[in-house]
């Protein structure tokens, strides 16, 4: 019989990339980005027909869960893991992967995701998530979901997959880091796989390998021995670091399934053009919106109209009264500007 699955979606951090839209208490992950929905509740509805929600963690900001249990009503509150502090993916799913021992046992498999991705075909990605929990189950190992690249993105890790465990799964060679657009368009023709952030295991498993190999983090799994688990204390004592780096470029038990089904990490408003349906002139425009002789240009208006005339990749957003505009290049790095802004207008929205 299949072990129990859960689900673990990481919910945290601001994307500061979305800006005016995006704030402290209000980002990304809670905007409705990719349709009218925000992106924490496609992801959770996306999951519920392979993961009840009775069995799905979020983890998130701790001043984020109120607005996740608003907006996600049928989520179980104590089910929604409040971070102290910001400490990296490494410890969000050793916690989780702990909370999931304690109500499943470590036989039960984590399907982890992010809260911040757009899903072409939610049936293909659920069955690969199905695959990928076979194989967690029947290796023992770690697995991740590598995606076949639609295109050479430099703003991507990448995995190269290596060799061949049947069933159409492979170990995984090695992680490699953001690469140039150069690099990047040699790795796919030579079969590389995006590194997407989704990762499958039993949480026993990943446990093992996290005290093995990630002193950052296992330190910390010591209170558990004997002792009722203590969150505050866990993220305190825990040295931050990505599970990417952690656990999966130090271990030997990665595996790697390869998965087609129109994924993309909804990370700048370029982004849009991808995840949304653009117009004949390749705009994608959300709330009042009028272009005329204008092309491949994102327009996102939240309360104020937006008239564009004869122009071309632009990045419009207004909200609550302020106004941005910039290039499809220079809306990668939002950053940058908010940096330079007063606090007067950074936080106008």
């Amino acid at each position: 019989m299949a072990a129990q699955r859960w689900g673990v979606v990481l919910a945290g951090g601001v994307g500061s990339r979305f800006w005016p839209l995006s704030t402290s208490d209000r980002p990304k992950q809670l905007l409705p980005l990719v349709d009218d929905q925000p992106m924490v509740v496609n992801t959770l509805e996306r999951l519920a027909p392979l993961i009840p929600t009775e069995q799905t963690l979020v983890s998130t900001n701790a001043s984020l869960v109120e607005a996740i249990v608003a907006a996600a009503p049928a989520l179980a509150r104590d089910h929604v893991i409040a971070e102290p502090r910001p400490a990296g993916t490494a410890a969000a799913l050793a916690w989780a992967a702990s909370e999931i021992v304690r109500l499943a046992g470590p036989d039960a498999v984590m399907i982890c995701v992010h809260a911040d991705w757009a899903i072409g075909n939610p049936a293909r990605f659920r069955e690969t998530l199905a695959h990928a929990a076979d194989v967690a189950e029947r290796e023992r190992g770690l697995v991740t979901v590598g995606i076949v690249p639609s295109r050479p993105d430099p703003g991507f890790g990448y995995i190269e997959p290596g060799l061949d465990a049947g069933h159409g799964v492979r170990r995984v060679a090695r992680f490699v880091e953001k690469p140039s657009r150069e690099r990047a368009a040699e790795m796919c023709a030579q079969g590389y796989l995006w590194n997407s952030g989704i990762f499958v295991w039993r949480a026993g498993d990943f446990l093992d390998e996290v005290r093995v190999r990630t002193p950052e983090v296992a330190s910390a799994l010591a209170q558990f021995a004997g002792n009722a688990p203590d969150r505050e204390r866990f993220f305190t004592a825990v040295h931050s670091i990505s599970v990417d780096v952690g656990v999966l470029e130090r271990s030997d038990r990665i595996f790697v399934v390869p998965g087609d089904f129109g994924w993309d990490d909804v990370g700048t408003w370029a982004s849009l053009r991808r995840v949304r349906t653009p117009d004949a002139q390749g705009n994608v425009v959300h709330g009042a919106g009028y272009l005329l002789d204008s092309r491949d240009s994102v327009i996102y208006a939240d309360g104020n109209a937006v008239v564009a005339y004869g122009v071309s990749d632009l990045v419009v957003v207004t909200r609550n009264g302020l106004t941005v505009v910039t290039t499809i290049d220079k809306a990668a790095d939002l950053k940058t500007l908010l940096d330079a802004l007063p606090d007067s207008i950074r936080q106008t929205s």
